[in-house]
């Protein structure tokens, strides 16, 4: 009997073993059933919002620091001077910003934000150009609207960034490989006027695309053409010079215009034999020469929004030098060049 009992007990040890494993095993795998999983992270926004959200705070920080300056600004020149900048980057903000996340109340736009950096006049300047440089390489990649968006603002910033330093004093802080001046010409990135699409199709588009931009860009450049060569003889002779350059420049882009419409399936327009000049103009052909220059941002902003690729970044480098010669002859680009801008239906900037 006592062999019996204690041929027993191992067994019942080994039993007892088996047991106290199984219910710990059983009570873990519920605890890892019950235990909620990690959540994944969240993907990440597409680009174009991204960018959008960039330039955004960029221009709120800008503004900040704007007002702060202009608060303390002793002298006329320079409070006017961050006050156009003030004014500017308050206008892109609100084009900028989500309408969901807009204030309801009229008030909010009056206080700024509460860590305005402290910049000097040429700082400030520095920052406005690093920022419009950053809006427009992003609008070489992002979605078509918000690509004009980002262009408009860009080229509106670089030129307050160039408004700014000369009110400074300071040298433009605007990077060579940046500018768009008004003498600029883009024809380094327009396409061979001898290359022809491999295939077009035989319907139109149901909507406006690349060609159809670039077909009114070509239109507008080559009335731009006309204008310049009316007002050539009518102007005096320290700003013929200057004309006589601008001139070449919208030949050379109602030739790329045409080009890049060619490769974009495009109906290019046949060439006009003129066009109708009101005797303003001919008696004072600045504001008219502004005019003509102003027209062509809206189409210059609809090749960005349209096309992609070289097609755009030809566009945007017209857009910029399109938006200096408006400047130069007195005009207004606006603060988005390139977009028109209700600013009555913005978002208003939270508080």
């Amino acid at each position: 009997m006592n062999d019996d009992q204690q041929e027993n007990r191992p067994r019942m040890r080994y039993f007892r073993y088996a047991a106290v494993s199984l219910a710990a095993l059983l009570v873990l795998s519920l605890g890892f059933a019950l235990t909620p999983a990690e959540p994944p992270d969240p993907p990440a926004p597409p680009f174009s919002e991204q960018a959008r959200a960039a330039a955004f705070e960029d221009a709120l920080g800008l503004r900040a620091a704007g007002l702060e300056l202009a608060a303390g600004a002793a002298d006329g020149g320079a409070a006017a001077a961050t006050g156009r900048i003030v004014t500017l980057l308050t206008i892109q903000a609100r084009a900028l910003l989500l309408p969901e996340a807009a204030p309801v109340s009229p008030s909010a736009t009056a206080a700024p934000p509460s860590a305005a950096p402290e910049m000097t006049m040429p700082e400030l300047a520095a920052a406005l150009a690093a920022s419009g440089s950053a809006r427009l390489e992003d609008a070489k990649s992002a979605d078509g609207g918000m690509a004009r968006l980002l262009a408009g603002a860009g080229t509106a910033q670089l030129l307050a960034a160039r408004d700014l330093a000369a009110a400074a004093g300071v040298p433009d802080p605007v990077a060579p490989a940046a500018a768009a001046g008004p003498a600029s010409s883009p024809s380094a990135t327009a396409p061979d006027p001898a290359a022809a699409p491999s295939s077009c199709p035989t319907a139109p588009p149901a909507g406006p695309g690349a060609g159809t931009a670039l077909a009114a860009a070509s239109t507008a450049e080559q009335e731009a053409v006309y204008g310049y060569q009316a007002a050539l003889t009518r102007l005096p002779p320290a700003e013929a010079g200057p004309a006589s350059e601008f001139l070449a420049r919208h030949q050379d882009l109602a030739a790329d215009a045409e080009a890049w419409g060619r490769l974009h399936c495009g109906t290019v327009p046949p060439q006009q034999p003129g066009y109708v000049l009101d005797a303003g103009f001919l008696a004072a052909p600045a504001p008219g020469l502004a005019q003509l220059e102003a027209a062509t941002l809206p189409a210059y902003g609809d090749v960005v929004a349209l096309a992609e690729g070289p097609a755009r970044t030809w566009a945007l480098q017209a857009l910029q030098s399109a938006a200096a010669r408006t400047l130069h002859w007195g005009g207004d680009p606006g603060p988005v060049p390139g977009l028109a801008l209700d600013e009555a239906q913005l978002p208003l900037l939270p508080g």
